[in-house]
């Protein structure tokens, strides 16, 4: 008598499981997603498994005698994609690209791929577009499109049975929503085909030290689609995003395992494809050539490299009676914070007044070494007042009116001093004994900061 298939009941919104069948989802609260999927046998061929992957046994090692190989990477081909990956691409590495429509993702995969098959083998898998329409892009790129390898398939078996035909050592999936196992009860781009797609193919590149590099969707809350899983099984996650003026293309690594977190690699959207921004600082930093009150100049660290960014505020009376606090690029929660700090140890009241914070070029502020910056900007758009345009700012603001230092307060220096700045207001742990013609002055507290200016 022939065994009857194991069964489960999962939603194909969040993926949660449940031991039978019921029309409300519990986790995401969506009705009528629950769907019966068959588990099958994993080394049984027929139920859609890749065949490949069994055979591969386990065996325990005491953490001592297992031995560390160098991770040997090589590069993309493109400086700013190896500076977001860490330093290049490593065997047996996945990663994951996500990004807004029309954000770049295929574009700067096709370029990548196409310079990185000058030297070895790569494949190319779409699922969205026809071998035409990619081919068509590649020829008006410029692209040099003699040695890679292109296929179009959403058949995560049939992809991988043709790997290990053609044994790439980077295979490109264009992209994960589209993919599908043979087997799984659920339609492509669902919670279920996603993350048994997005965890075949890992087991596959894992097990034969292929770099496997993946094109994820997002929902309209800028989060990725599918399962939160799908985070988890990658080595790497990339989001790709545009400013504000659709000119720039910003890449930021939210997980890496082979290198930094919130590494930034800026493009720039030409007629030819994404070309690398090397001194993304130039950009942030074209001012009005007559300084205006609220304009001041923030060193960030973004990476493994600093960043000057330009942050402006705009101070004025407020018509409603009820005084708004918005920012663009920086928490509107902090800005609140910062606004208190400047009342209790700065005494100046702005409870009166809408305060604007904008952070010009689209950067998004992630640390706190611009809260110096951004008080003193408040206090000289208050004050009608403008800064010197050779004046840079930064340190973290505390509670109690302290300014305290910041990591990498030197290279910020240093950076800033490349660029012409001639005059800099930072943390006294910072200040360093001497930078060749730049005056900087080391504040210990609110106050001294505001007198300096």
């Amino acid at each position: 008598m022939a065994k009857s298939k194991k069964t489960a009941f999962v939603c194909s919104e969040c993926g949660m499981e449940y031991p039978k069948w019921q029309g409300h989802c519990t986790s995401c609260n969506a009705w009528n997603v629950i769907r019966q999927i068959s588990l099958g046998n994993a080394n049984d061929s027929r139920n859609g498994r890749y065949e490949g992957f069994a055979g591969i046994r386990s065996e325990v090692k005491i953490l001592d005698d297992v031995e560390i190989s160098e991770e040997i990477r090589f590069s993309s081909g493109i400086h700013e994609f190896d500076r977001v990956l860490g330093g290049g691409f490593i065997p047996g590495s996945v990663i994951l690209l996500g990004g807004d429509p029309g954000a770049g993702k295929s574009t700067i995969l096709l370029q990548t791929m196409c310079l990185a098959a000058k030297d070895r083998p790569v494949l190319y898998v779409s699922g969205e577009e026809s071998l035409q329409q990619i081919a068509g892009r590649a020829k008006r790129l410029g692209l040099p499109t003699d040695k890679i390898k292109m296929l179009t398939e959403t058949s995560v078996d049939q992809v991988c049975e043709i790997a290990d035909k053609e044994k790439p050592e980077v295979i490109v999936i264009d992209s994960i929503q589209v993919m599908y196992v043979e087997g799984v009860d659920s339609a492509p781009g669902g919670v279920t085909q996603v993350r048994e797609s997005a965890g075949c193919l890992t087991r596959y590149v894992k097990n034969r030290g292929i770099v496997l590099v993946m094109i994820g969707h997002v929902t309209k809350d800028q989060s990725l689609a599918g399962p939160m899983t799908l985070s988890h099984i990658v080595d790497t996650q990339i989001m790709l995003s545009s400013t504000e003026d659709s000119r720039y293309r910003l890449m930021r690594t939210t997980k890496n395992r082979f290198g930094p977190v919130n590494e930034l690699g800026v493009f720039v959207m030409t007629e030819k494809g994404l070309k690398e921004v090397r001194n993304p600082s130039a950009i942030f930093l074209s001012r009005a050539e007559k300084s205006s009150p609220g304009s001041l100049i923030s060193v960030l660290w973004e990476g493994t490299r600093p960043l000057l960014v330009e942050i402006q505020s705009l101070v004025v009376d407020s018509q409603y009676g009820n005084p708004r606090r918005l920012g663009i690029g920086i928490d509107q929660n902090r800005i609140a914070m910062l606004l208190a700090v400047m009342t209790k140890h700065g005494g100046l009241v702005v409870s009166d007044q809408d305060v604007f914070v904008n952070v010009v070029g689209g950067i998004k502020v992630n640390e706190t070494s611009a809260d110096l910056a951004v008080v003193l900007a408040i206090v000289s758009s208050f004050r009608n007042m403008c800064l010197p345009q050779d004046l840079f700012v930064f340190g973290e603001l505390g509670l109690s009116g302290e300014i305290r230092p910041v990591p990498n307060g030197e290279a910020r220096i240093k950076e800033a001093a490349k660029h012409g700045f001639k005059k800099a207001i930072v943390p006294k742990a910072n200040a360093p004994k001497s930078i060749g013609g730049m005056e900087i002055i080391g504040v210990g507290q609110l106050i001294e900061a505001l007198d300096a200016i």
